[in-house]
């Protein structure tokens, strides 16, 4: 290649990494407790009780393990005098959970306070043949008290202090730059854990090596261009020569020279390349978010060479580097322009040209472990998401900032994300050395991730605009200095950084989750009302009204945070149930929810025949009627907000809280902590589907308003029609059914009909003996399905035992990358309506179902299973599984 011929011109060898990743012994502060031939990742949980933190009540009976102080230490031999060529010996801890002091043979390098940061020390001097690195760290629950302690004692000090005495958390949190959800969350443990939870590298290079790219793509009416930044890591303090070979082979023909420092220094002070290439439009496939059309994905390497004399490197000098990014093509706006109501502004995400409705959850770490978070977790979650055809996922700030492999895989998936900056529900300080830290965790991140298609916006802060103004911590007793910090804070710091990585074709970053976005700016960006529904995005919550109703919910113009909770299965209890454990008692151990079981008994209560709590079936009836209320009132939420998109207030985003679990626990999931579906994320299957039937109650109309959703641009609208079943409760299949042609509105809502409610329930059928469904169909094609039910559950007449009877057939395995994964039908036979049918495994394993929680209406039904095995099960038994229906509790 011409390139190459161009780049021998130019001495010069590779840089060297040398993982030190092995042989680490980790020890307390008066060695009473050691671990040897330690790996990284590692965190002090990980090492000392690997695998029990989540077991019963060991969030609380191994909190000692936080209390203490520990030391990790490396032993590794150099062979000095092999590398005697090498300038610099760059020691680079990528993740360092959180305050610590770092020594390399007894000398102090430096002090960490921020687990997102990555800390680079220069150990040329240092560095011998043999070895001691020595990580202090210190108990960040003693680290914050102290912090807090000494704001307090300044009349600074910083709310909230502690979380409610529910979560068996601890206190503070908000002094350190550290998972916020590490103390305790209202859906997790607290885990306060130390550690290495990322790789530590000794580099070794001329005087700078490639650290990250930024590629901020836009278009004109011809072409693609890509406005290309190199960041470069450099470790002697004086300017130095560099050249960029840039190889983007499925766009240009040949590699591109950047030579222009060859001769003309680069600043060590902002040691950065520039440069901007175009691609004509013909040349590139658009990337889309799922459902849209296809990821496709365009491989960028970059080779970095880097010396100090202007003569340039030696032979063998290690002055090479080198990165490699995948780009797709595709810009995002955010438009707020006059609401066609009138009132505020719009909220909506355009990509590529189109308006697109955004579908999804919230995402917390995959474990509350940062160390312990695998691929494997990471792919499954995703990949769930994206079955359910979710096109953005909420990256929210209490958590941490995710790995490269997250949004690689994101950016293969389609799935856009919105990514918080880790601040959530909380004051921070703003003394001078907290803020230099948020500054550099903003730049590192934003650097890393501002380049991947998935990233669709940058946002401040979680809730804080709202804790604030709202005096959720009593900040009303100095709120103009809560306020003046909090612009300090997100406007002087996070905003400000964030802006300097900020892409023609990415929206600029919102403050803070929920906000009146643009319109905030008249209000210096602490709104009066943060959740106005005119402007902006919600976060909505409200536990006491009835969920199943739609009248109850807001009409905002993007719901960014909503949901309910539910209990996690029965054989999730199991598994990290202890003997002699009381499974009320530890549902009510990890019930962090202030108003601990009320919210979810009393929407119970309402619609469902839950026992009372003496009876022997209670619990499971608990479990399982919460995962039902759960995904009804999820649905009924989300789908009014997909169903007011081409109204005059134009709603065009729902991400519903939350899409996994840290722990087994009741919370807000839709995917328990073991990977196994909730009914909720089974249900959003179907009501985030690309093309839905709704059937929304209009208690003043008393009425059902038929909305047909279709999220496709190009979809085919002949030979549509809309069938209505009325049901009793009492026999199998319809007993009276009527239909109608329709048409949709491809990407838009086609609002179809308003059907009084007693044109369907008339003659013999009432709100009480019947149930109506209504199916979109393409011919005999169903699309979608969707039921009303005009009265509770508990209440409806006619429902009896369905002698269900159910058998196992169509068994196969095969051979999976991670074991083996069986496959098997689940033939389910009854003689009567049966309500809800839940099918649970019993084995410990994780597993998917073709639906579940679903109306068996008719006398025969097939239900197909996956499940993940480490090996083929070769003989299944009908004891393996557990089939439930509303109709056994029935009184």
């Amino acid at each position: 290649m011409i390139c190459n011929l161009l780049v021998c011109g130019i001495n010069g060898d590779a840089v060297q990494i040398i993982e030190l990743g092995s042989h680490w012994t980790i020890s307390n502060r008066n060695g009473s407790l050691t671990a040897t031939e330690q790996t990284l990742p590692s965190g002090i949980y990980s090492a000392f009780r690997p695998g029990q933190l989540l077991d019963s009540y060991n969030d609380v009976n191994l909190r000692w393990l936080a209390y203490d102080n520990w030391t990790y230490t490396n032993s590794f031999q150099f062979d000095l005098d092999h590398y005697k060529h090498v300038r610099n010996f760059n020691l680079t801890f990528h993740g360092i959970d959180t305050i610590a002091e770092i020594r390399l043979n007894h000398e102090l390098l430096g002090r960490t306070d921020n687990m997102f940061v990555r800390y680079s020390y220069d150990v040329t001097k240092i560095l011998q043949d043999e070895n001691v690195l020595e990580v202090e760290i210190t108990s960040p629950v003693w680290a914050a008290r102290a912090k807090a302690l000494a704001l307090d004692s300044a009349g600074r000090n910083v709310p909230p202090a502690c979380p409610p005495l529910r979560y068996h958390g601890e206190c503070h949190v908000n002094m350190l730059r550290k998972m916020q959800a590490s103390f305790a969350w209202d859906w997790g443990p607290a885990a306060p854990s130390m550690g290495l939870w990322k790789s530590v590298q000794l580099e070794m290079y001329e005087v700078a090596l490639l650290r990250d790219v930024d590629v901020d793509v836009s278009r004109n009416a011809t072409h693609w261009n890509m406005h290309i930044t190199c960041y470069l890591d450099a470790a002697a303090k004086e300017n130095f020569y560099a050249q960029l070979v840039f190889y983007a082979v499925e766009l240009l023909d040949q590699p591109l020279v950047i030579d222009t420092y060859t001769t003309k220094p680069i600043s060590y002070l902002s040691p950065a390349i520039e440069f901007d290439q175009s691609v004509p439009l013909a040349d590139v496939v658009a990337w889309w978010p799922n459902g849209y059309g296809e990821q496709k994905l365009y491989p960028l390497v970059f080779t970095l060479n880097a010396w100090l004399d202007s003569d340039g490197p030696k032979l063998r000098a290690k002055s090479k580097s080198q990165k490699s990014v995948r780009i797709g093509f595709r810009t995002i706006e955010l438009v707020e322009r006059p609401a066609p109501d009138g009132r505020g502004n719009t909220f909506l995400f355009n990509v590529n040209g189109l308006e697109i409705f955004m579908k999804g959850s919230n995402y917390i770490p995959s474990h509350i472990l940062p160390e312990n978070q695998t691929k494997d977790q990471i792919s499954y979650l995703l990949e769930s998401a994206k079955e359910a055809h979710m096109n953005m996922l909420r990256v929210w700030g209490g958590g941490v900032y995710e790995s490269d492999y997250f949004y690689d895989l994101a950016d293969s998936l389609g799935i856009l994300i919105w990514q918080d900056m880790m601040f959530a529900c909380a004051m921070y300080p703003v003394t001078p050395d907290f803020l230099a830290s948020v500054r550099e965790e903003v730049r590192q991140n934003a650097k890393r991730l501002s380049h991947h298609a998935s990233v669709a916006i940058f946002v401040g802060n979680n809730e804080n605009e709202a804790a604030l103004i709202q005096d959720w911590y009593q900040t009303i007793t100095q709120l103009d200095r809560f306020k003046s910090e909090y612009r300090e804070l997100y406007l002087g710091n996070v905003l400000h950084e964030l802006k300097l990585v900020s892409h023609m074709s990415r929206p600029e970053p919102l403050v803070s989750s929920p906000s009146n976005g643009k319109a905030s700016e008249q209000d210096n960006y602490i709104s009066q009302n943060p959740q106005d529904n005119n402007n902006g995005d919600v976060h909505f919550y409200d536990y006491m009204k009835d969920a199943w109703d739609p009248e109850i919910y807001p009409r905002p113009r993007f719901a960014s945070e909503y949901g309910f909770q539910s209990l996690p299965a029965s054989t999730a209890w199991e598994r990290i149930a202890q003997p002699g454990d009381d499974l009320s008692d530890l549902v009510s151990h990890r019930q962090h929810h202030p108003l601990a079981m009320v919210p979810i008994t009393t929407q119970l209560h309402r619609h469902l025949p839950l026992p009372l709590p003496q009876s022997e079936d209670y619990e499971e009836a608990l479990i399982y009627f919460s995962q039902i209320s759960q995904a009804m009132a999820t649905k009924v939420e989300t789908e009014l907000y997909r169903s007011l998109r081409d109204t005059h207030h134009n709603t065009m985003g729902a991400l519903f809280w939350q899409l996994n679990d840290v722990w087994v626990a009741p919370s807000w999931s839709g995917i328990d902590f073991f990977g196994n579906w909730k009914l909720l994320h089974y249900w959003a299957r179907d009501f985030l589907a690309p093309t839905t039937i709704v059937a929304l109650y209009d208690k003043s109309a008393t009425s059902l308003n038929i909305s047909l959703i279709c999220d496709v641009p190009d979809m085919n609208t002949n030979n549509l029609s809309v069938v209505a079943h009325v049901h009793l409760w009492s026999q199998l299949l319809p007993k009276q059914s009527r239909s109608w042609p329709v048409t949709l509105r491809p990407n838009g809502v086609q609002y179809d009909k308003v059907i009084p409610l007693k044109e369907l329930l008339d003659n013999e059928f009432n709100a009480r003996n019947a149930y109506l469904e209504f199916q979109l169909r393409r011919n005999e094609q169903l699309i979608s399905r969707t039921y009303y039910f005009p009265s509770s559950i508990t209440a409806a007449v006619g429902i009896m035992d369905p002698q269900l009877e159910f058998e196992i057939s169509s068994k196969s395995c095969l051979q999976t990358s991670n074991g083996s994964r069986n496959s098997l039908s689940l033939t389910i036979q009854v003689k009567h309506p049966a309500v809800f049918v839940y099918v649970e495994l019993l084995l410990y394993h994780r597993y998917k179902l073709s639906e579940n929680g679903y109306m068996q209406t008719t006398p025969m039904h097939v239900v197909y299973v996956e499940v993940d095995t480490p090996s083929c099960i070769r003989l299944w038994r009908k004891s393996h599984f557990n089939i439930m229906t509303v109709n056994q509790f029935m009184p």
